[in-house]
């Protein structure tokens, strides 16, 4: 992983596999959510939305939230039970481009990850 676009590209095709994880693949219904993804290449924020009903309940749930900043991917919220740092290192990122933001400046030096 060389530049800032690596990191875009490859936070977006994850972000992407997500959606087409998530989102089922049946006719909408009452009780159907869908996957949604906002890419902000200019702030370089990246989310990932959980949108839809479930009977008379709104469902609008936030997945994953991950920032760029200073040349390093931040996980700021991981709602994914396989982790979205696990996919990052499966597309080619280092561990030491990869923040867990969402734990405490402490406890992130005892990950394998990038403290900061």
């Amino acid at each position: 992983m060389e530049g800032i676009n690596e990191l875009r590209d490859v936070v977006e095709k994850v972000l992407l596999e997500w959606t087409d994880y998530i989102t089922p693949k049946i006719a909408p219904s009452e009780n159907v959510t869908k996957a949604e993804v906002i890419f902000d290449r200019t702030n370089d924020r990246y989310v990932l939305f959980d949108v839809g009903w479930h009977g008379k309940r709104r469902i609008h749930s936030l997945i994953a939230h991950l920032d760029i900043i200073d040349g390093k991917i931040w996980i700021q919220e991981d709602n994914t039970e396989e982790g979205v740092a696990l996919d990052l290192e499966k597309a080619g990122v280092p561990k030491d481009k990869i923040v867990l933001g969402f734990k405490s400046a402490f406890l992130r030096q005892f990950t394998d990850y990038a403290a900061a």
